[in-house]
């Protein structure tokens, strides 16, 4: 599985990435991956490879460049070292909604240039806070997005929260997938309501998946990962990306 490392310049800087695509030529539908709140590693490098399997140009974005280099976390102790959690918490804190587009735009236009990327509308998924920046994107940017997925993201339906998803339902032109946790505060039953009250009223298609499982489930390295949820997870994703990006 081919895969390499590129550099996006952003309006704020340069953003390193990872595109990882099928064997041949393609051309394939473009998907932009966004990490959980441990950022870009092995773990994630790994699913991306895996979704590129599945026949797309999966883009991997390091979103936290705008730091300068950051040393990784490891994501069994971080939420328990209250050094690390705080670097952790002021690190996903600078991402705003604005920065998130602002990204986007970049990304999606690196997508296009690339000749074996096929359309001009393009995926999204993401775990943690990529699932909530998979869904913001998808309601910032809705002429680029034809499909939004989030699995185990926190903050879908804040209250008090400018930017969360659930806010810019009456934009999204995306199909828009959530994969939730049934063990995940960040992401509670009636936050849930609230999202699929203001999706349905949209019009947008969507589906809300309940995983019997802990927050952080999808991601292999994480303390909650779980096998059977993660192998869920990957064949909802190709029937997702398969029915809304083919």
């Amino acid at each position: 599985m081919p895969i390499i490392d590129e550099s996006i310049t952003t309006p704020d800087g340069v953003c390193p990435v990872v595109l990882a695509r099928p064997e041949g030529a393609g051309p394939w539908p473009g998907i932009v991956m966004y990490p959980d709140a441990g950022g870009v590693r092995p773990a994630l490098r790994e699913m991306a490879a895996r979704l590129a399997a599945l026949g797309y140009a999966v883009l991997l974005p390091d979103v936290y460049y705008r730091t300068g280099a950051w040393a990784p976390f490891d994501m069994t102790s971080v939420f328990a070292d209250a050094a690390e959690r705080n670097r952790l918490f002021a690190m996903m804190k600078a991402i705003t909604g604005e920065v998130m587009a602002a990204d986007a735009h970049a990304f999606f236009d690196y997508l296009a240039r690339r000749p074996e990327v096929a359309g001009d509308r393009f995926g999204t998924t993401g775990y943690c806070m990529g699932g909530r920046t998979s869904l913001v994107v998808a309601g910032r940017l809705p002429d680029r997005v034809a499909a939004a997925m989030s699995f185990h993201g926190g903050g879908l339906a804040a209250e008090g929260d400018p930017d969360s998803p659930h806010l810019l339902a009456d934009r999204i032109r995306a199909a828009v997938y959530v994969g939730a946790a049934e063990n995940d505060p960040s992401y509670t039953p009636e936050q849930s309501q609230t999202l699929d009250s203001a999706l349905a009223a949209a019009g947008v298609q969507h589906v809300i998946e309940w995983y019997p499982a802990g927050h952080g489930f999808a991601v292999t390295d994480n303390g909650p990962y779980d096998e059977a949820a993660a192998e869920k997870h990957w064949r909802a994703m190709a029937e997702f990306f398969g029915e809304y990006l083919r």
